[in-house]
């Protein structure tokens, strides 16, 4: 089964870290920490050519119970 990958706009479904991937020629593969409920964002270079992929989700701290204020 093919990874869902997630492109500019649409909201993160996870938190974690995501790998990226640009329009040819722009920028090499590399990953980011994303934060569910954030947009993923365009790039600054290829705008909307962008697409993310999940490679590990995490909870981010602030939804982990052992850490709520």
């Amino acid at each position: 089964m093919a990874e869902r990958t997630y492109g500019p706009g649409e909201k993160v479904p996870k938190s974690g870290i995501y790998r990226v991937v640009h329009d040819e020629n722009h920028a090499e593969p590399h990953e980011v920490t994303c934060v569910i409920g954030e947009p993923f964002p365009p790039c600054r270079g290829c705008g909307k050519g962008v697409e993310f992929s999940l490679v590990k989700a995490a909870h981010h701290i602030e939804n982990q119970e052992h850490f709520k204020g």
